[in-house]
């Protein structure tokens, strides 16, 4: 059981102010060109939340931003928060 339990969390808390180009690509839709565009913004200077992540990162808007989130993908340890039912695209 505790091997379950080691798993389950052994995918969470990739942060993009932290992650390498590996940890980057484990998330289901980073391929290797948005993590080299990630990497070259973070080299700018790390991503203060979601949104500055989003404005910096060309591709990445609210239901991608959410799928990352999801994934385990965080931005200053913080989670995508979720969008409001009444947002429309």
């Amino acid at each position: 059981m505790s091997v379950a339990l080691c798993v389950g969390t052994a995918w969470a808390g990739v942060d993009v102010n932290r992650a390498d180009v590996a940890a980057l690509d484990g998330i289901r839709g980073i391929g290797p060109s948005m993590s080299r565009k990630i990497l070259l913004e973070r080299e700018q200077g790390k991503f203060k939340n979601w949104t500055d992540f989003m404005a910096r990162v060309p591709g990445v808007k609210d239901k991608t931003a959410a799928k990352f989130s999801a994934q385990g993908l965080t931005v200053d340890d913080q989670e995508f928060p979720e969008i409001p039912q009444s947002h429309h695209n």
